[in-house]
């Protein structure tokens, strides 16, 4: 406990010399920490800074679990002022590596084999090195050069520590800052506590890659490395080591003749591919992740990495915010407006009319530009902020979406200012969206269907006529499910709580006057003692019922 707490004094004071005073001035407990204003050693020239600069700044500072949970808050841009998501974004995930002999010890621990007998070489001087893990290079027996990710030994430890300092932070926010029900930190704390979970298990990263890889076997456009399962652990994963030129590397890619405007469409195509045709994309695709394959200047390919972080989304949602792109490439907004309510996104009761006009102010401005100079992906963030006014509701996956779209738009204008975003992703996603929802594709599906149909047909006569037995006898029962009887129910738990204790204090009430009335003794300064106590305990019950 004292630990936890000398932690939070010093992440307070850590946001008290970078002038974040507007997160703690809310949390009393915090206060104290602004002091650090007295003390000559505060940093220099902060108060110039913007927000968001200062703020990323101090999270570099506080070490590398905070560095991940500002990228991490970064997708949240339904929460998070633009500046700040923007700021945050730039957070860089580079710490000091671990000695090489205890990766060697972590491996053979994990794959319970010598070192030698796994691989013809190890490098112990690591390739890289983040938060979570670092990467060696390594050889298989058979010649094949390989890259080894090994997670920080301890760092279980450390980011359970981390999470339950981040959680209490969170309930301070919730409980002081003004807008704590709005933000809701502790959820974003949980959804930061799934995605590092996640990018601790090394083999279901090796799962995402491989189900990737077999998305794009036969393309000429993304190409995923091949996992080593044999040398694949909770802890260790095991990958082919690939080349490329990294695609922020652009004068390199110049130099090397690649066609950048073709790598650019290409780039696009093979988002909407990942995400309609596949409904799994690689939700990390910053620029580190990138490389570019130069060895066909013409028809240079992509090559991923690090797949950690991938998103997929319900069939519901695939379907509605798939009709959405294609409502706003045609610039319908009425039909923008009707699938926020069909998909459910917000209220069943919102006015279409009302919405059909936000999206139309959202949009609209921007077709007065040529279309090369539009952002789609920066029109479909500003929609949903829009559309937080009529009570929008938008899963984590959507948000993951969002920012996949933000980065894959940002690399392809880098590598050609010029490119038209829409001509690329309006042909694509029609044409798979007419395989996926076409005649042929829903037949097969039906197809598939028909056997469990069947199956259950027998029995579907019975149930038939026992819904038509209860209903002749009045005997239907509803149950129902949601937040909103779930807080009733709390509610209603509470004031029977209360109950007793108020019929007690009552009747305690009722006694203790009827004493004092009838002059009950024995007496204390002519006043009824049993008539004293009895409004002494009275006056308790009341005080504890309302605490």
């Amino acid at each position: 406990m004292i630990r936890r707490g000398l932690r939070m004094l010093r992440i307070a004071v850590v946001l008290a010399r970078y002038r974040l005073d507007e997160l703690l001035v809310e949390l009393p407990p915090l206060r104290i920490a602004r002091a650090v204003r007295l003390v000559p050693w505060g940093r220099r020239r902060v108060r110039e800074l913007p927000r968001g600069r200062r703020l990323r700044l101090a999270l570099e500072e506080l070490g590398p679990i905070y560095v991940k949970f500002g990228q991490i808050l970064s997708t949240r841009r339904d929460l998070l002022p633009p500046d700040i998501a923007d700021e945050l974004a730039e957070l860089q995930d580079a710490v000091p590596p671990f000695p090489g002999e205890e990766a060697r010890a972590i491996v053979e621990q994990q794959l319970k084999a010598p070192i030698d007998s796994l691989f013809a070489r190890f490098d112990v001087e690591p390739m890289a090195s983040a938060s979570i893990a670092q990467v060696h290079a390594a050889e298989l027996p058979d010649g094949e050069q390989v890259v080894v990710k090994v997670v920080r030994p301890g760092i279980e430890d450390r980011i359970r520590d981390d999470l339950e300092l981040l959680g209490a932070l969170a309930r301070l926010a919730r409980r002081y800052h003004p807008e704590g029900d709005r933000i809701r930190p502790n959820e974003i704390v949980e959804e930061f506590e799934r995605f590092i979970y996640d990018e601790l298990d090394m083999q279901r990263e090796g799962a995402n890659a491989s189900l990737l890889r077999r998305n794009f076997e036969d393309s000429d456009d993304l190409y995923i490395p091949r996992i080593h399962w044999s040398h694949t652990a909770d802890h260790v994963l095991t990958m082919e080591r690939v080349g490329g030129v990294p695609v922020r590397d652009i004068d390199e890619l110049r130099r090397q003749g690649v066609d950048l405007e073709k790598l650019a469409r290409r780039g696009i195509r093979v988002f909407y591919q990942q995400v309609f045709r596949d409904n799994l994309f690689h939700a990390d695709m910053h620029p580190g992740n990138i490389r570019i394959d130069t060895t066909d200047p013409d028809n240079a390919t992509y090559i991923a990495l690090d797949f950690g972080i991938v998103g997929s989304l319900t069939p519901k949602d695939l379907y509605y915010i798939g009709e959405n792109f294609l409502a706003i490439f045609n610039r319908d907004y009425r039909r923008v407006a009707e699938l926020h309510i069909e998909a459910g996104w917000v209220p069943a009761d919102t006015r279409i009319d009302e919405m059909e006009a936000a999206a139309r102010t959202v949009c609209e401005p921007s077709f007065t530009r040529p279309l090369e100079e539009v952002s789609f992906a920066e029109l479909v963030v500003n929609l949903f902020n829009v559309a937080r006014r009529f009570k929008l509701t938008v899963q984590p996956q959507l948000i993951m979406l969002q920012k996949t779209l933000l980065n894959i738009e940002g690399m392809g204008r880098d590598l050609y200012p010029k490119i038209n975003i829409w001509d690329v992703a309006k042909p694509e996603l029609e044409r798979i969206f007419r395989e996926r929802y076409g005649i042929k594709r829903t037949a097969r599906r039906i197809g598939r269907e028909i056997p469990a149909w069947l199956s259950s047909a027998p029995e579907v006569p019975g149930f038939a006529l026992d819904a038509l037995k209860h209903a002749a006898r009045g005997q239907f029962r509803a149950r129902l499910e949601s937040e909103d009887l779930e807080k009733i129910a709390a509610s209603l738990k509470t004031h029977n709580r209360g109950t007793p204790g108020a019929v007690l204090t009552a009747g305690l009430l009722i006694a203790s006057s009827v004493m004092a009335a009838f002059d009950v003794g024995p007496f204390l300064s002519e006043h009824s003692v049993p008539a004293m106590i009895g409004f002494a305990f009275s006056a308790l019950i009341a005080w504890r019922a309302m605490r």
